[in-house]
């Protein structure tokens, strides 16, 4: 496995995409959770098991607890995905259903 291009974050460079129907700029080379976070935004989900809010915990993909719907597809992991222009990000509301 070929080792990934670390992202550079390009200060000044903004995008705006929108966080349950409201704007939210982030500068290009952030990822989702980062630009949420920036904004003041720390619940991104309800636990399945307890309903207790759940946010932003380990920020490299780890624990899943930023999970998200992006652009209507859900279990999307805000820390592992970069803003662009336009994106729409929801909360993720109960167990997202599995496709195989």
């Amino acid at each position: 496995m070929a080792p990934s291009t670390p992202r550079r974050i390009e200060t000044g460079r903004l995008v705006t995409f929108t966080f349950e129907g409201q704007p939210v700029e982030g500068q290009v080379g952030e990822s989702v959770a980062a630009a949420l976070t920036a904004a003041g935004i720390r619940n991104l989900r309800d636990s399945v098991v307890s309903g207790a809010p759940r946010g932003i915990y380990c920020m490299m993909g780890a624990c899943f607890d930023c999970l998200v719907q992006i652009d209507g597809v859900p279990n999307r992991q805000a820390c592992m995905t970069e803003v662009r222009e336009g994106l729409e990000v929801r909360r993720q509301v109960g167990a997202a259903e599995v496709t195989l």
